[in-house]
């Protein structure tokens, strides 16, 4: 019988292409971790549809650290352009805060004037850590994928028998001994 296990890169890929999208999407992205979490579970749903053997949580955790390292980059090119917009809704809350509190911290004005664009090397330490904590996530996710998607994989195997060919002894076999 084929042991081979299915790939995990084309699972990984919708899962994570999913999360990230979530993730990225301003309003939408409060629930950030429950969209990598669901990630991670969307990946194992595919690789266990796609699967002949019985996958292992540690399968469901691989695919989840996957689909969480795709959901942290989409995540990251989704929020470039929608950067502009992320801003201008923070300010709105800020100046919403301000007029409710008697008196703001010093040089909250030019704070506020000034943009919100960090630099460069930020940038890249917010990919770093987004993929370290997706990861997590997505395997998290993968582990909980297994435990929901377990028996797909035993049901779409049942009813192949593989019996090795020198394990069938015939009738003249048995005669010729006796």
């Amino acid at each position: 019988m084929n042991e081979q296990r299915p790939g995990m890169f084309i699972p990984a890929l919708i899962g994570g292409g999913i999360a990230g999208l979530l993730a990225g999407i301003p309003l939408v992205s409060c629930l950030c971790c429950l969209w990598i979490i669901g990630g991670g579970i969307i990946a194992v749903y595919f690789l266990a549809k796609d699967s002949f053997v019985a996958l292992s949580p540690g399968d469901g955790a691989i695919v989840g650290v996957f689909s969480g390292i795709i959901a942290a980059v989409v995540e990251f090119l989704i929020s470039i352009p929608l950067a502009p917009l992320e801003n201008k809704l923070f300010k709105n809350l800020l100046v919403e805060l301000s007029e409710y509190m008697d008196e703001m911290p010093a040089g909250f004005e030019s704070w506020m004037n000034n943009s919100f664009q960090a630099p460069l090397y930020m940038i890249l330490l917010g990919l770093v850590i987004s993929v370290v904590i997706f990861s997590a996530l997505g395997a998290l996710g993968g582990v909980i994928g297994i435990s929901i998607f377990k028996n797909r994989t035993i049901k779409s195997s049942q009813g192949v028998i593989d019996v090795p060919k020198n394990s069938i002894k015939t009738e003249n076999s048995d005669n010729s001994k006796s």
